[in-house]
Order: C-alpha cells, then structure tokens, then sequence
C-alpha cells in the first residue's frame, strides 16, 4: 500500500509539473526572444571581436537602455522612438569601453568594468531614483498590437511576435553588415589581429565599431524589456553577461559546426533553449525534488558547464570512432 501512494503521489506530481511547464511556454518563449537580442550583442563581442566586454553587466549598457526606455516614456515621448535614444545611449556606452582600451590601452576586461561601474551612477542620475513603473502607459508592445490588429492576443504572444520581428530585422542586418568590407574585417580582427594589421586594416577601429554595435543591440534589448516588464529597477541589469554567455555558449554547442550565419542565428536559438531548461527546471517538483528561484544560479552554472563539454564529448567520441576503424582495418 505505501509503495502504490507513493507511486501515485509521484505519477501527480509529474503530471502537475509538465502541466505547469506547458502553461509557461507562451511566456517562456517570448523572454527567450527578447532576451535572444542580448546574446546577439554578447556574440559579437565574445565570439566574433573575441573581447571580454562587461559593458552590459550589471549597472551598464542593458541598464541604460533601460533607464533611459523608462524616463522617456514616462514623459510622453513615443515607445519606438524611446527604443531608438535607448539604441543611441548603448552605443555610446560601448565607445565608452572601447576609447579607453584602444585609446588608453586600459585592458579590455578592465575597461569594460569601469565603464559598467560608472554607468551605474549615470543610470541613478537619468532615473532620478532607484526605479520607474511604466503601468497603464503605452509601450512598443500595445502600440504594435493596434497596429497590427492583434490585441486580441494574450500579452505573452504579442511580447513573442514582436520580439521575433526585431530579432529577425536585427539578424538580417547584421548579416548584411558582416559581409560587407568592415564587417569582414571586423571579424578577422577577431580571428588574427596581426594579419588583418599587416593588411593595413587599423584594428583599433574594428575594435571601437564592434563594441558600438553590440552595446547598442544591448541597449535596445535593454529598453523592450524595461517596456515588456512595464518598469525599470536599477537591479534588473544583473547578471545579463551570464545569460547572455549562456545562450552563445548553448547556441555554440549545438550550432557550433555551422558557417557564420549558422552560429549567429545559434546565439539568439540558444537564448530560447536556455529559457525552455529554467522554466523546465522551475517546473519540477517531484516528491522531495523542489526546485526554487533560489537555485537558478546553479542550474544556471551546470547548464553552461555541460553545454562547454559537448565539444569535448563530441572530439572524444570521434577519436574512438576513428580508433575502431582502424582497428577494424
């Protein structure tokens, strides 16, 4: 009898937790979709430029989009253009870093930190306090449901359909942009500075536009999610570089093996696939298994320790392969 309750007890509670998991999806969807602009931004730079940029952690660049997102709106200034000014001040956020590492010669690391720790006070400064509420004002989100006729829909498929649109212009112009003659030679500047050097090519320049580009992906994505969360809370930029290293590094381990487009369209795919396993994760609870927020730090931390060994597993299952048809030879 105590084996049969507890079967029963356990076959409910993962009925309840898929039940939970699959009640989520809309929302978990659209966070992965906003949050998949971030880890454009945080591509460009790791994988591409091959610089640590910390700009948008904490206090930085997410932060000052949102900040600045937030203080416009609340004055009246359209949502759309409010996206555009939060676009801007990430840009000029990441020049900020990339001045006093190819200007300074400050290292990159450490430039990226004391502009992300000055930001903080400049984000106390635009908002005037510690947070903003944006309730019952128009967003990027109400105005594109007008627009579009779609209001009708639950809020989470309108922050899901237009986050997928900006993400989908975003990627195509980034995609244009990398082949063309700077885009180019942006990313060979990643690849082996002193050849693209020799070339004539001033890297330090690559350098400065890069970081201009991803702050200002960052900044934006900083602002649509200030204006889908409908408040801006100088806390809120916490821990982005993490979750933006995690769906590049989730977008590497499964998109890894494919051409430049592949692995850039990976990093936005790897946002969605790292949201899925939270809220997965949140969703347990399996007789004493009760997973709390508390914990996401480090499901966090083994999601990005396993999807770094995939490559690792993948080259040590090759080399047996080959072994065995050697052998077998």
């Amino acid at each position: 009898m105590t084996h049969t309750y507890v079967l029963l007890s356990l076959n409910s509670d993962i009925v309840q937790s898929l039940t939970t998991f699959a009640r989520s999806m809309p929302n978990t969807l659209a966070m992965g979709v906003l949050w998949g602009i971030v880890a454009l931004g945080v591509f460009i730079t790791y994988k591409i430029l091959d610089f640590p940029d910390l700009t948008i952690d904490s206090g930085g660049s997410f932060m000052l989009g949102a900040a600045v997102s937030a203080v416009l709106i609340t004055r009246g200034v359209n949502p759309f253009l409010a996206l555009l000014v939060s676009t801007v001040a990430g840009m000029l956020a990441g020049s900020v870093t990339g001045f006093l590492h190819t200007k300074l010669r400050i290292v990159g690391l450490l430039a990226g930190i004391l502009t992300m720790y000055g930001l903080y006070s400049i984000n106390l400064r635009v908002m005037g306090k510690p947070n903003i509420a944006m309730l019952r004002m128009s967003n990027v989100f109400t105005d594109f449901a007008s627009f579009f006729g779609i209001s009708g829909l639950s809020i989470e498929w309108i922050w899901l359909i237009a986050g997928l649109i900006v993400s989908i212009i975003l990627v195509a112009i980034m995609y244009y942009f990398f082949g063309t003659e700077v885009g180019v030679a942006i990313r060979a500047t990643g690849d082996n500075p002193d050849m693209i050097r020799a070339l004539g090519v001033n890297t330090d320049s690559m350098k400065l536009i890069a970081l201009f580009i991803s702050n200002g992906i960052v900044g934006l994505a900083g602002g649509m999610v200030a204006q889908q969360q409908n408040f801006a809370d100088m806390s809120m930029g916490l821990g982005v570089i993490v979750i933006g290293l995690a769906s590049v590094i989730i977008g590497e381990a499964f998109f890894g093996r494919l051409g430049f487009f592949g692995r850039f369209c990976g990093a936005f795919a790897g946002s969605i696939i790292y949201r899925i396993i939270i809220s997965f994760i949140l969703s347990l609870q399996i007789g004493p298994v009760r997973i709390q927020t508390d914990d996401m730090k480090l499901a966090t931390s083994v999601i990005i320790v396993i999807a770094l060994a995939v490559p690792v597993f993948r080259a040590y299952a090759s080399k047996r392969a080959n072994r065995r048809k050697v052998a077998a030879a």
